[in-house]
């Protein structure tokens, strides 16, 4: 049955395509004009356009039938999370149905293009379908849901005037609905409509300050709505709107004694007094957003200081009992009560950007006492207990707000792009409570955390950390080598974040790899060799990333001859291995960038590669060495291959090496034509053509107004 509709689905979609493009005389990648799509029609000198007319015609009435259908039908978009159970109940959705967000994609971008051939039409049939839900002729949930999630997918696609009219029409009688049914289930059907309709149209709420300030304060009425999942969708929701409006939250609005953020403020304890702790976060990031966009710094500072004046209270009467009884924080509720407040910060900051500063200041040193004391309490605890400990509620709460902390600090750092360098202060302090707990801490109690802060930082600040490289290599190298070079297994976290940190070293404090002893450097290149090797994606990328980086350092370094000399043939070796083992294939892309490296390097070398004593034949150069190396560790690989097909092989790389296309194409040739290769799904391979076509496609999206949702647009696309 769903194949069934899915094949009907798409022969809809490709023949209401197919009359979408011949009405508008565009081809399928041609660039649109972004308004008035249904008057662009060329008149052409064979009469074309009486043609397309007569062709659209004949087709009006069953293509209004066919909008009918898509809008009685409409699949459940993914914003929505309250829907009907099997016993008729409303409840909060707890797994995606990916058929069905597969199935509302393709009747989204049907309905899309029905809208753009009769706008009208579309505009009537929906309107009709909600008149009939408000005097109760045609109620029924599915009906208004249906009709809604049909409403929302066509955003965008009129122009703005019509999207006006229409959308006043439309949330003026949802509001009504509300207002007039009775009974909680007909509530939250309702509220989920609501929202997920106004979470759908930035545009008309920037458009019109009286609906956003009412469509708001609905939401904030639905915030003390327990139905299940109606709060987490009206905190949702109102993230949502603020992220696309949040200029007009901080202006003074016509009619209004002050702005609204700063009302917002004055009755928040009592907005948010029904929220979960993780609706809250949601909540105290949107609120970030509107603040971040005050211009005036004395004003944005006040907020901020209001926002956080409750999580602030809190903080304050903790540290004040922990001054007197330093026990007070073994207490399970005040743990509970510092990661609340931790999480709620780093929420804020993770929208207020640089101007989370004043509030991160002001909590920061007592922030790394407690980090300090807990993480002796846990350290204290795992040894006296044993790795059990380590499992038990109370040393996960500990280290959840020691996660927290870090993750904090590396939030603000991260976001602070205007300012970067406010935080730099806060690094030296850092240093002992952090990465000095780190490297005393059993293997068990190390936050992977520290790595990915650290390597935020060195991103962040750059060459300006090159004094401290030494010291972050000392805490943390050696130590986590042993925990995750004993297996692919242990430390999932560890291992990314670790090769994330080397890599953030290579690329901005390169001169201290230079610096490192001979057996240092040989654990780094030994430690990228075992990273690249390793099936899990993200770590393999990191670490192929990290070694194409250090190659190009060190070829723009004195140390070239040295480096190459010691290096190139241990990686050259290496690559080949992964680039023809087929399991590594998502990495093509880099296995082939590092031997093209490879191969162009030689040329620039001015010591020989090879070793006289271990090597009877006197090469002339470089590059023919290479070549011989080369063809006898391909030969070993493929003893299937004669010597004549590996030499051919490998001479197309040398004489394509400087034309990268030619050069990839050539590897990619050899290994699908390779018996390990040839009969295997190669699609890995292909990535890079993949990605292009992904990103033709979006462009050819963006040109036809509504393909893409105003809400997944760039903010400075949107926001105005």
């Amino acid at each position: 049955m769903m194949v069934d509709l899915q094949v009907c689905l798409d022969y809809w979609n490709v023949f209401v395509l197919e009359l979408f493009e011949a009405h508008n005389q565009i081809e399928p990648t041609a660039s649109v004009n972004m308004m008035g799509l249904q008057a662009q029609m060329i008149p052409g000198a064979d009469g074309t356009i009486t043609a397309v007319q007569q062709r659209r015609q004949l087709y009006s009435g069953p293509l209004s039938k066919l909008r009918m259908l898509m809008i009685c039908r409409m699949a459940k978009p993914e914003e929505v999370l309250i829907v009907e159970d099997e016993n008729g109940n409303i409840v909060r959705e707890t797994m995606k149905d990916n058929d069905v967000l597969v199935q509302y994609k393709i009747m989204r971008e049907t309905l899309i293009y029905l809208s753009h051939l009769d706008h009208e039409d579309t505009e009537q049939q929906m309107l009709k379908k909600l008149s009939k839900q408000l005097n109760g002729e045609d109620w029924s949930w599915n009906n208004l849901n249906t009709l809604c999630w049909a409403i929302g997918s066509i955003s965008g696609s009129m122009v703005e005037e019509q999207e006006n009219r229409f959308l006043v029409m439309v949330i003026r009688d949802l509001l009504n609905l509300c207002e007039i049914t009775k009974g909680k289930d007909n509530k939250a059907v309702i509220a989920s409509n609501i929202m997920y309709v106004v979470g759908q149209y930035p545009r008309f709420l920037r458009a019109h300050w009286k609906f956003l300030k009412t469509v708001v304060n609905k939401l904030f009425e639905f915030m003390h709505e327990m139905h299940p999942g109606v709060q987490d969708m009206a905190c949702d929701t109102f993230l949502k709107i603020v992220q696309k409006c949040k200029r007009k939250f901080v202006t003074q609005q016509v009619g209004e004694n002050e702005p609204f953020v700063s009302e917002l403020l004055s009755s928040l304890a009592t907005t948010i007094v029904d929220l979960e702790p993780h609706q809250i976060h949601t909540f105290y990031e949107s609120v970030g957003h509107m603040i971040q966009a005050e211009s005036d710094n004395t004003k944005r500072d006040e907020y901020l200081k209001r926002l956080m004046s409750l999580p602030n209270q809190k903080w304050a009467e903790i540290i004040g009992q922990a001054s007197q009884s330093i026990d007070i924080l073994k207490n399970q509720d005040v743990i509970r009560s510092v990661l609340n407040i931790l999480q709620t910060n780093t929420s804020a900051a993770s929208s207020l950007g640089p101007h989370f500063f004043p509030q991160i200041s002001l909590v920061f040193l007592d922030m790394l006492t407690v980090y300090r004391m807990y993480s002796e309490l846990v350290s204290s605890t795992i040894a006296e207990g044993g790795p059990f400990a380590s499992r038990t509620s109370f040393v996960k709460l500990l280290r959840s707000v020691k996660r927290e902390t870090l993750k904090l600090i590396e939030t603000f750092v991260d976001k602070a792009e205007d300012l970067p360098h406010i935080g730099k202060q806060f690094v030296p302090p850092m240093m002992d409570p952090v990465l000095g707990d780190y490297a005393r801490n059993v293997p068990d109690a190390r936050e992977s955390e520290v790595l990915s802060l650290f390597a935020t930082i060195i991103n962040k600040y750059k060459g300006e950390m090159l004094e401290d490289v030494p010291r972050i290599f000392e805490a943390v190298f050696q130590c986590t080598l042993e925990m995750i070079t004993k297996n692919f297994e242990d430390y999932p976290e560890h291992r990314l974040k670790f090769f994330s940190l080397l890599r953030a070293i290579g690329t901005h404090c390169f001169q201290a790899l230079i610096q490192l002893s001979s057996p240092q450097l040989k654990l780094v290149i030994d430690s990228i060799n075992w990273a690249f090797r390793h099936t899990e994606r993200n770590i393999a990328e990191t670490g192929l990333s990290l070694l194409l980086e250090i190659l190009k350092n060190f070829q723009a370094s004195g140390f070239q001859n040295q480096f190459y000399k010691t290096y190139f043939l241990n990686i050259e070796q290496e690559i080949f291995a992964v680039l023809t083992d087929t399991f590594h294939k998502p990495g093509f892309k880099l296995h082939v960038l590092v031997l093209q490296h490879l191969f162009c390097v030689v040329d620039g070398l001015t010591e020989p590669l090879w070793d006289a004593s271990s090597v009877p034949y006197q090469y002339t150069d470089n590059a023919m060495f290479v070549r011989d190396y080369t063809i006898k560790l391909l030969g070993a690989s493929f003893p299937n291959m004669t010597p004549t097909e590996v030499a051919k092989f490998v001479d197309g790389l040398l004489s394509s090496k400087h034309d990268l296309p030619s050069f990839k194409n050539h590897i990619r040739d050899f290994l699908v034509q390779s018996k390990e290769f040839s009969a295997q799904d190669n699609k890995d391979l292909y990535a890079e053509e993949a990605a292009a076509q992904r990103e033709r496609e979006r462009q050819r999206m963006l040109a036809i107004p509504g393909l893409i949702a105003p809400g997944e647009l760039q903010d400075e696309m949107v926001d105005s």
